[in-house]
């Protein structure tokens, strides 16, 4: 193959913001593994979602990650 092929480096414990919302009217979901599947919670009302990450790649709109003091910093996606 000639392209470069590029996969965004998820790690657990990141928020990431989809595209649709949830049908409890949330749109972030916290990581909880992250493979070739990654599962995720919903920060609205806990609901546990598994997800290909080629489905969550297309899905994403942003990334954020936690701090220490609890809020919450942009990474790039």
């Amino acid at each position: 193959m000639n392209g470069k092929f590029f996969l965004y480096p998820y790690q657990e414990g990141q928020v990431v913001t989809l595209k649709k919302t949830h049908p409890c009217g949330g749109k972030t979901w916290k990581l909880l593994r992250v493979g070739a599947e990654v599962l995720m919670c919903c920060e609205t009302c806990g609901h546990k979602m598994s997800l290909k990450r080629a489905a969550l790649e297309k899905a994403c709109v942003s990334v954020t990650e936690a701090t220490d003091d609890g809020s919450e910093k942009t990474a790039g996606k």
